[in-house]
């Protein structure tokens, strides 16, 4: 991984892909194209003990909705419990 916009960010990029991976407490989310993400999830597999949870629909907050042309983030959850 490249150096780190911030200590639990780390950035991979490469001519034609590229590789996020977040990390909050105990969670880990892996953004990138799909060759970069194989191969850093076969990795981290390797690696540590994880669970594949697929994709992210809540994180700090912020709902996340996936769709073929990108993703939509939205606050409805917290706005409707206050």
């Amino acid at each position: 991984m490249d150096n780190p916009i911030c200590p639990r960010i780390f950035i991979r990029k490469l001519k034609i892909s590229f590789s996020i991976v977040t990390v909050y407490v105990d969670d880990l989310n892996l953004i990138g194209t799909p060759e970069e993400l194989a191969k850093i999830a076969t990795y981290l597999k390797k690696e540590f003990e994880m669970k594949d949870l697929q994709k992210t629909k809540f994180c700090l907050g912020l709902n996340i909705k996936h769709f073929r042309e990108g993703i939509f983030l939205h606050k409805k959850r917290t706005l409707n419990k206050s």
